[in-house]
């Protein structure tokens, strides 16, 4: 049996589930709502304050779809709760981030400043001018934000100018090697 997938989904106080047809889940909780489409294949059922997805066979397919099916409505569950974000740090002489109304305008060594629009229930903070925090109660969505963010200005090798995850750790190569 997957493991992740005969794992219980425990919900906490403050959180309704609701299995609507076509296996439409729609999660509600003290940070929003989130709805999503398991597929057709996957039994969703809800027994007081637990979730349990259960499969019909033990196929390769549905074993995987089993855990992915989980998984997701434990992301929903923590995101209507607890909330997801991801933060961003940028290094580099002159480069710095501000929030401007809705927007997120990054001056990252271009001849003009980027701006980002807040979107998908995805918000910016930005406590420094070199800190980037990205918040949202849909992991997807604040995890496609914070790329897109950061996609900007990847971090180059050599000097690890640019945007770059908070716990990513950029390989350095060695510049050139000049003359004896």
């Amino acid at each position: 049996m997957s493991r992740i997938g005969k794992l219980p989904v425990k919900m906490p106080d403050g959180v309704s589930v609701l299995v609507g047809d076509d296996n439409v889940v729609a999660i509600k909780g003290p940070k929003g709502q989130l709805t999503q489409k398991i597929h057709k294949d996957m039994r969703v059922s809800v027994e007081g304050n637990i979730i349990r997805v259960e499969r019909p066979n033990d196929s390769k397919p549905q074993k995987s779809l089993h855990g992915l099916s989980r998984a997701l409505i434990q992301n929903m569950v923590d995101g209507v709760t607890k909330g997801f974000e991801k933060t961003l740090v940028i290094n580099g002489v002159g480069y710095r981030a501000q929030k401007q109304g809705k927007k997120l305008v990054l001056t990252v060594g271009y001849s003009h400043p980027v701006e980002i629009q807040e979107e998908n229930g995805v918000e910016f903070e930005v406590p420094a001018a070199n800190r980037i925090i990205v918040k949202g109660i849909d992991k997807q969505a604040v995890g496609e934000m914070a790329a897109k963010v950061r996609r900007v200005r990847e971090p180059e090798p050599y000097k690890g100018k640019g945007i770059k995850y908070e716990n990513e750790r950029i390989l350095r190569k060695e510049g050139k090697a000049g003359k004896k």
